[in-house]
């Protein structure tokens, strides 16, 4: 559906060479909602920009629907660019049309018949919940109302892509979770992919299917929400994911451990499904001569699987100790030392 090979995007800067985009191969699938999460700087809103052509790459290719949009002529990009809708963090709406002008523009721009651009605007202002409010202009609509109808805009022309550049980061925690569940709602019904770009992983985490991180204008890890999330493999990414997994012990418990270092030994278990239900603790402590002492511990959900993350500290003789790692590492769940008594 969205395919980038070898994608690099090279800007001036005072006389010097800037890359925003340092050789980006990636694939989004077909009806997937696929997130692309990075810091300020990263690349991403390059990234997002080149799938239309608003950033005409440096080199590399965009392929879209299966055409490569870099060897187009101008009239066969447009074509193209019919089928793709995109979404802004600050609406771009047009503050001197009302919000039936604003959703029918796309429209108008073609020379729509007038029948039909109310019909279409009309099921789109329904569909986003905003029926009644097409005689009224953007000044008089909420940061939410102003994105459903930035969203109704961009289905004008029943894309089979949307883009959303950042496209919640100004809106309050309440009105992003309404506005991430519409954008769910346009995939299942309507069967549009999805690419969005964010510094927030609280985004990712509750619409993507899949997830990559991008940093100095390279891919460094990809994978389901749930790998990424569960396993992550770079610091960039654990860092992302700390911010919404609640999974670092705190302060005082990390002194508390420097304290007594050398004298216990720490774990961290992750428990993915089904195990994270299993009395795991409680089967170590009748079986094996050690005591647990749990510091911390939590469970989530990630698209729709289970998954725990408990660290415990383990008092015993050490063969001991090595018994219950083996016994809980043949059960197929996941075991580390935390480095340094501190992790």
């Amino acid at each position: 559906m969205i395919e980038f090979q070898q994608l690099r995007k090279v800007y001036e800067s005072g006389g010097q060479q800037v890359a925003a985009l340092n050789g980006i191969d990636l694939k989004i699938n077909k009806g997937e909602i696929f997130g692309v999460i990075g810091f300020s700087g990263a690349g991403k809103s390059s990234l997002i920009r080149c799938v239309n052509l608003l950033e005409r790459p440096t080199s590399g290719h965009v392929i879209v629907d299966g055409h490569d949009l870099t060897s187009l002529s101008v009239k066969e990009v447009r074509k193209v660019k019919k089928n793709i809708g995109m979404i802004f963090q600050h609406f771009n709406l047009l503050n001197s049309k009302t919000v039936f002008a604003n959703v029918a523009m796309p429209l108008t721009l073609v020379n729509t018949p007038k029948e039909q651009i109310k019909k279409r605007v009309e099921e789109l202002l329904e569909f986003v919940g905003l029926a009644d409010k097409a005689d009224n202009y953007p000044d008089q609509l909420s940061g939410g109302q102003k994105q459903r109808i930035g969203i109704a805009r961009a289905l004008a022309t029943q894309p089979s892509i949307l883009l959303c550049d950042e496209a919640t980061s100004a809106l309050d925690p309440q009105t992003t979770s309404s506005i991430l569940q519409l954008l769910k709602k346009i995939n299942k019904e309507y069967n549009i992919t999805i690419l969005i770009i964010t510094h927030e992983m609280s985004v990712i985490r509750e619409i993507c299917d899949r997830v990559a991180v991008i940093e100095a204008g390279k891919i460094i890890e990809e994978g389901t929400v749930f790998d990424v999330f569960s396993s992550p493999t770079t610091s960039t990414a654990r860092n992302f994911v700390s911010t919404v997994m609640n999974d670092q012990l705190p302060e005082s418990i990390k002194e508390l451990i420097q304290q007594h270092a050398g004298m216990q030994k720490i774990f961290r278990i992750n428990f993915v499904g089904n195990k994270a239900g299993q009395p795991l603790l409680s089967e170590i402590s009748k079986k094996f001569d050690i005591h647990i002492n749990v510091l911390f511990g939590n469970i989530t959900e990630l698209q729709g699987t289970p998954f725990g993350n408990l660290i415990v500290e383990f008092q015993g003789d050490e063969k001991e100790i090595a018994r219950t790692l083996t016994y809980i590492q043949e059960k197929d769940i996941s075991i580390k030392e935390v480095n340094e008594h501190a992790s």
